[in-house]
């Protein structure tokens, strides 16, 4: 996957070639590796808003987000991001 920054908004392209775009929640190490969260564009003025993460990992210098294959990591990953949302809902 690549992707662009663009402010808090970030647009990336999938193995085939479609592009998404999502807004950036939020960002934390956990077990020495870095996660981002997303939020859907298209779900940001809605009231149910889709989470995405992706865990940030170098590929020839650059960072290029991987999704996380682990139900297990991804659960203990979004609940750390639920927490850290649920105590500063103003950002």
């Amino acid at each position: 996957m690549s992707e662009e920054y663009g402010g808090d908004l970030v647009t990336i392209t999938d193995e085939d070639g479609t592009e998404y775009q999502l807004e950036h929640l939020d960002t934390l190490e956990y077990m020495d590796e870095t996660y981002m969260a997303f939020a859907t564009a298209e779900s940001s003025d809605s009231e149910e808003v889709e989470v995405v993460i992706f865990k940030v990992v170098e590929e020839d210098g650059e960072e290029v987000f991987e999704s996380i294959e682990d139900d297990a990591l991804m659960e203990e990953v979004y609940n750390l991001f639920m927490e850290r949302i649920e105590e500063n809902p103003e950002e």
